[in-house]
């Protein structure tokens, strides 16, 4: 049943009921909002605060419109994008609520409600941590239970980053209705479902965090035992929350766009974008076809940067006796053997998991799949590394932020000395990787079409892998398995060297939070 579109005269009238509903009881309110400061962390340790989103957990130093655009491109493409970019304008002409409603038309309308989900999970919670305010964070970490409520943005947009990577128990939000699984745009009067979670924490009690003066501030007032209200003056000393500080870690995230898509720069990229893939088309033809004494200059001219802060050691230049050299890298885009081949000025095959067949054809160097299966991939590595040199990334997929992704030990099995490779990548308006299936072959395109895309290369001193390091033995003094020790030490040696922080999270973390599968490419066998 299609419900009524939401009163444009009561933007928040559901938001008050649900809180009144939630909170409001027989107890003694006492409004304690005097547009002053943070309340002391005790007074709200243990008790339920309801938090005003754009007033305490967000510095609001942007617009929503970066948002907005971010869900217009990575979820409906560039041309949504465009039109949002095209109608802002005409929408600033408007008043505050009239020109959400009209962002949320534009960027929502007709867009599946799995890949908005998707989009708010693995692409805004980025920007959003990006804004999030120290001082208002810390007020309600030693909170109970903790009730987000967002007058701006749609829930389904702040929700998962909430709880997420703030700890969150419920979000109260706007909704956008939904029909057939497909979002067609008008923010409805629809706050049952919030209403039910709200209920799964009841209580009698709470206290408000709410901004001076702000459309929240009477209803928290009214509904809540206290009220503290933050006022302009007051949160203009706030400071941003700093990377170290992230209640979680943010190790993976998604989307094309790496610089926030304000109006202005938003502008730059589409004026940008017909000039980038010209740079793209040339760079890529040049890196497949020309030798790369060629085409490093070339990519040089157009702006590539490739710095290489240590050549390879002297023994690393000559073949093994047993065949050639393997080479372990960590692995920021498809790029990285490409790179590896460019610095070593010599013959190098690289090993592939689930890279897309297109993107095997238009590789200019060799490659070879792998199987996933343990014992084949052995016999095909070792083979490889008897007739030649072999560049492997045993992270399996890649990892945009400074983490190191654990690394799987059977590279260590194959050489009695392997060389690491430390990568660096810096892009400056689009990354050059994703999870979405149908856009990966596009990845090396990608960074090619950045206006400045840098790699950073550094061959680090080989690593003895038929010796077990001091720090490598478990509690008990007993060796663990030898290959996963030494995978272990040679991710040490790479952290260390690009100042990287080393996790356990493997490939199929990563693509089950960003992507809700594996991340594998199937490909049909030829019988």
């Amino acid at each position: 049943m299609v419900k009524k579109p939401y009163p444009f005269h009561k933007p928040f009238s559901p938001l008050r009921r649900l809180l009144r509903r939630t909170l409001s009881g027989r107890h003694h309110r006492r409004s304690t909002a005097k547009g002053a400061a943070v309340p002391p962390t005790e007074k709200l340790q243990g008790q339920t605060v309801i938090v005003d989103v754009e007033a305490w957990l967000l510095m609001s130093r942007l617009s929503t419109f970066p948002y907005f655009m971010l869900v217009a491109v990575e979820a409906g493409g560039f041309l949504r994008g465009l039109l949002l970019l095209l109608t802002y304008p005409l929408m600033c002409l408007f008043g505050h609520d009239m020109r959400l409603r009209a962002m949320v038309m534009v960027s929502f309308f007709g867009l599946r409600e799995k890949e908005v989900l998707r989009v708010s999970k693995a692409v805004l919670p980025k920007l959003f941590l990006e804004d999030v305010a120290s001082q208002g964070l810390e007020a309600v970490k030693k909170a109970r239970t903790v009730v987000a409520v967002s007058t701006v943005f749609p829930r389904v947009m702040v929700e998962g980053f909430l709880k997420e990577y703030l700890g969150v128990d419920t979000v109260v939000g706007r909704e956008v209705m939904v029909v057939a699984g497909r979002y067609i745009g008008v923010i409805t009067d629809d706050a049952v479902a919030a209403e039910e979670m709200m209920n799964k924490g009841k209580h009698d009690e709470g206290v408000g965090l709410v901004k001076v003066g702000g459309k929240m501030h009477h209803l928290f007032s009214h509904n809540c035992k206290e009220t503290y209200a933050v006022s302009e003056a007051d949160k203009a000393a706030w400071q941003a929350l700093p990377r170290d500080k992230y209640p979680k870690p943010l190790v993976f995230h998604d989307g094309r766009l790496a610089f926030t898509p304000t109006f202005s720069a938003a502008i730059a990229m589409y004026t940008y974008i017909p000039f980038g893939i010209f740079l793209a088309i040339l760079r890529s033809t040049a890196y497949s076809l020309l030798p790369y004494r060629v085409s490093v200059p070339i990519g040089a001219l157009t702006g590539m940067r490739s710095r290489i802060i240590a050549g390879p050691p002297a023994n690393a230049m000559d073949e093994n006796k047993a065949g050639g050299r393997l080479y372990v890298c960590n692995h920021r885009t498809l790029l990285d053997p490409i790179t590896v081949v460019a610095g070593l000025r010599k013959p190098v095959t690289a090993v592939t998991y689930s890279v897309s067949p297109v993107s095997e054809l238009m590789a200019p160097i060799r490659t070879a799949r792998l199987t996933r299966d343990r014992d084949e991939d052995r016999r095909r590595m070792a083979g490889l590394l008897a007739r030649g040199n072999l560049v492997v990334c045993p992270e399996g997929t890649t990892c945009r932020e400074p983490y190191l992704l654990r690394f799987s030990p059977l590279f260590a099995e194959l050489a009695a000395e392997v060389t690491p490779v430390a990568l660096e990548t810096r892009v400056d308006m689009f990354y050059g990787t994703s999870t979405k299936p149908a856009s990966k072959v596009l990845d090396p395109l990608y960074f090619m079409m950045n206006p400045r895309p840098e790699y950073r290369v550094e061959f680090l001193d080989p690593v003895d892998t038929t010796t077990v390091a001091d720090g490598d033995e478990d509690g008990h003094g007993h060796d663990k398995s030898h290959s996963i020790h030494v995978a272990n030490r040679v991710q040490r040696v790479l952290g260390e060297a690009l100042a990287f922080e080393l996790t356990e999270q493997t490939r199929k973390d990563k693509y089950m939070m960003l992507a809700g599968n594996e991340g594998i490419v199937k490909v049909k066998s030829k019988k």
